[in-house]
């Protein structure tokens, strides 16, 4: 008889245990999908701006984003160690010539804590005259979240290869 009193007095300590944790489950979940929603609105606005940074305050728009220490790192392009010289390189390069496009389906999202976000997945390249896509690469972006504002403070652009034909 004691050790069926154990055995049940085990089993309600673990349900009630497990019923404490669901809440704090639940938390973490919701607080994962608004990171999730925040980062991938960022997303979004980042290479709206991007993408039309030929637009008169596009490229300004864009810079808004992103840290004035910011490191970017491009597996052909090499490292850029700066806001100003990234910008440069975006007006000189990007500007006018082709548009980023999120893979569906690709975007990952990982909180860091006391501090912000890591942003991964893939995305593609597609020329503005003649719309056709003809690269692709994976994208890391790492969020500092601080004073109420996000900023990219490292962005990693690698893995470029041509768009395998289907």
């Amino acid at each position: 008889m004691n050790k069926i009193a154990l055995f049940f007095g085990i089993m309600l300590a673990a349900m009630a245990a497990s019923a404490e944790a669901a809440p704090g489950a639940d938390k973490s979940a919701a607080s994962t999908d608004a990171l999730t929603k925040t980062v991938s609105g960022l997303d979004t606005e980042l290479f709206d701006a991007f993408n039309h940074c030929d637009s008169p305050g596009g490229l300004q728009k864009h810079a808004g984003y992103l840290a004035k220490g910011l490191e970017f790192y491009h597996d052909k392009g090499g490292v850029t160690w700066t806001r100003a010289a990234y910008l440069a390189n975006t007006e000189k390069n990007v500007c006018g010539h082709f548009r980023r496009e999120l893979v569906p389906g690709s975007l990952e999202i990982f909180p860091i804590k006391d501090f912000g976000a890591i942003e991964q997945g893939w995305h593609k390249f597609c020329d503005l005259k003649t719309d056709q896509c003809f690269g692709e690469a994976q994208f890391l972006i790492v969020w500092r979240h601080r004073a109420g504002k996000w900023e990219a403070t490292r962005i990693f652009s690698y893995g470029h290869r041509p768009i395998a034909s289907k």
